[in-house]
C-alpha cells in the first residue's frame, strides 16, 4: 500500500512539472497574455528602412514580421539597434525576445541562438553599368592590352616564318626574294600572308625545296592555330563588343577595381580574386564612383543592389546572373525560445500563399 501511495506520489509530481512548463512555454508563445514581446530591428534598406516622421520601420524583414505577428495575436515593442550585430548582443544578454532584420544565419551564431526558417535566401553579386557605343570604347578596345599582345605575337610569328623562306629562296630566286633583309623578309611575311589566307594571289611563291617544306609546314600550323588567332582578334573588334561590355562573372574583373561596403563580408570574398579593391561606407558612395568610372563594377549583397537599381532605373544599371556566398536570412530568438515553431509555421503559410514573394518583389522588383 505504501509503495502504490509513493508511486502515486511521484507521477502526480511528474505530471504537475509537465503541466507547469508546457504552461510556461503556452504563456511566453501567447505573450501578449502577459507582456509585449521585446523586438529588436536592425539592418538596412530594404530590408529595414527607418524612414524620417514614420515611427514604424518600414522594409521587407518588418513587413514579414507583422504579417506572422498580425496571425498570431502577438504585441510587440520595437527597440531600434545601430547594427544586427549589436541587436544580437542584446538578445544574448536576454534584453530582447527577437531580432527582426537581415540576420544571416550561419554555425557560428546557432551556437548562441535559435533562429526561424530563411525567409530570404541572399548573395552577394555583380552590379555594373550597361555599356554603350562610344569613339572611346571603340579606342579602348583597339588600344587594349590584350589585343596588342595577340597583334604582337602574331607579327612574331609572320616575322620567323618570313625570314625562312628569304634565307631558303635569296639565292635560287633573287628577283622574288631580294638580298636585301629587310625588303626580302618583308617579301618572305607578304607570302606567309597569302599562304595563311588561302588567297593564293601566284606573285610570290617558293622554288626550292626547303622553301616549299617552309610554305608547306606554315599552311599546316596556319590552319591549326594561325587563323584560330585571327579569329580571336576579330572576335575582340566586333561591334557587338563596341556596343556593350555585359559582366557576366569575377573572372572578367580579374586586375580591375571593383567597389564593395566596408566592413561587409564581400571584402573577404572578393581578396579570394585579383582584383583591386576599393571601400565605400555606403552603396551610394559606392554607385557614385562606378558613375565617375572610377571602378568597373561593384559587388555586394544581391538584394541591396536590386532595391537600388529598382529605384534608380535611369542610371542603366544592370546585375549580373552569377550568384556567389549563398546566405538566408531569418528571424533571430533566445538559445531557449519557445517562439520558434509558432513563427516557422506561419511563415510556412505565407511562403505557400505567395505572400512573401509579394512583399520581396514590392522593394525590390521582380529578379529577371
Amino acid at each position: 500500500m505504501m509503495i502504490r501511495n509513493l508511486t502515486n506520489f511521484l507521477l502526480f509530481c511528474i505530471f504537475f512539472v509537465f503541466c507547469n512548463s508546457t504552461l510556461n512555454g503556452q504563456n511566453l508563445v501567447n505573450n501578449t497574455d502577459v507582456k509585449p514581446l521585446r523586438v529588436g530591428i536592425a539592418g538596412t534598406a530594404p530590408f529595414v528602412i527607418n524612414e524620417e516622421g514614420n515611427a514604424t520601420p518600414q522594409g521587407i524583414s518588418p513587413s514579414i514580421w507583422t504579417e506572422i505577428t498580425d496571425d498570431l495575436k502577438w504585441d510587440y515593442n520595437y527597440t531600434r539597434y545601430n547594427s544586427v550585430n549589436q541587436a544580437l548582443d542584446a538578445l544574448k544578454k536576454g534584453e530582447m525576445d527577437v531580432i527582426v532584420g537581415p540576420v544571416t544565419i550561419n554555425s557560428d551564431r546557432l551556437e548562441h541562438f535559435k533562429f526561424s526558417q530563411p525567409y530570404y535566401q541572399s548573395s552577394l553579386a555583380i552590379a555594373y553599368k550597361e555599356g554603350s557605343f562610344s569613339i572611346w570604347n571603340v579606342l579602348k578596345l583597339i588600344f587594349s592590352v590584350k589585343l596588342i599582345f595577340a597583334i604582337g605575337i602574331f607579327l612574331i610569328i609572320l616575322t620567323i616564318v618570313g625570314t625562312f623562306l628569304w634565307l631558303a629562296e635569296r639565292k635560287a630566286s633573287p628577283e622574288q626574294f631580294p638580298a636585301d633583309p629587310a625588303r626580302g623578309i618583308g617579301t618572305g611575311m607578304w607570302l606567309a600572308i597569302v599562304t595563311m589566307s588561302t588567297t593564293g594571289y601566284g606573285d610570290k611563291a617558293p622554288v626550292t625545296l626547303t622553301g616549299r617544306i617552309i610554305a608547306g609546314t606554315w599552311m599546316i600550323v596556319s590552319i591549326i592555330s594561325a587563323t584560330s588567332m585571327v579569329a580571336g582578334i576579330a572576335s575582340i573588334l566586333t561591334f557587338s563588343n563596341f556596343q556593350s561590355v555585359d559582366i557576366q562573372n569575377m573572372e572578367q574583373l580579374s586586375g580591375k577595381k571593383v567597389a564593395t561596403i566596408a566592413g561587409s563580408p564581400s571584402v573577404e570574398f572578393l581578396r579570394e580574386f585579383k582584383v583591386i579593391i576599393k571601400s565605400a561606407p555606403t552603396i551610394e558612395e559606392a554607385m557614385i564612383m562606378l558613375k565617375n568610372k572610377e571602378v568597373e563594377a561593384i559587388v555586394y549583397d544581391r538584394p541591396q543592389l536590386m532595391y537600388y537599381i529598382n529605384n534608380h532605373e535611369s542610371e542603366n544599371l544592370k546585375i549580373a546572373k552569377a550568384e556567389y556566398y549563398k546566405q538566408g536570412y531569418g528571424f533571430a530568438f533566445q538559445k531557449d525560445s519557445p517562439l520558434t515553431y509558432e513563427v516557422n509555421r506561419t511563415l510556412l503559410e505565407l511562403a505557400e500563399d505567395q505572400k512573401i514573394l509579394e512583399i520581396t518583389e514590392d522593394y525590390l522588383g521582380k529578379d529577371e
